[in-house]
């Protein structure tokens, strides 16, 4: 696979110095960047899967004049949190 290249970025003296105190043991400024880009990707995609489903939920709503009561979401929410931290605990 053919790589490309990220353009230089232009930062002060001040945030370079606290990029270089937070690099781990052995790893390089490239490493960094390239970790943080592709998490700041994925953050992107999720954000806009997220609005998607907003806006998707919201044209069914204008349909349909059906939605689901916040006490029923909130529920559901809870089940899924407890049933994680049971299984995390095991």
């Amino acid at each position: 696979m053919k790589t490309a290249v990220i353009p230089q970025v232009r930062v002060d003296s001040q945030l370079r110095a606290d990029l270089d105190s937070v690099l781990l043991p052995g790893e390089t400024l490239t490493e960094f960047v390239e970790a943080s880009v592709r998490r700041a990707v994925e953050f992107r995609r999720v954000q806009t899967d997220f609005a998607a489903r907003c806006d998707a939920s919201l044209a069914s709503y204008e349909r349909t004049g059906r939605s689901v009561g916040s006490d029923a979401v909130l529920s559901k929410l809870e089940a899924k949190v407890a049933a994680r931290v049971e299984q995390l605990r095991r």
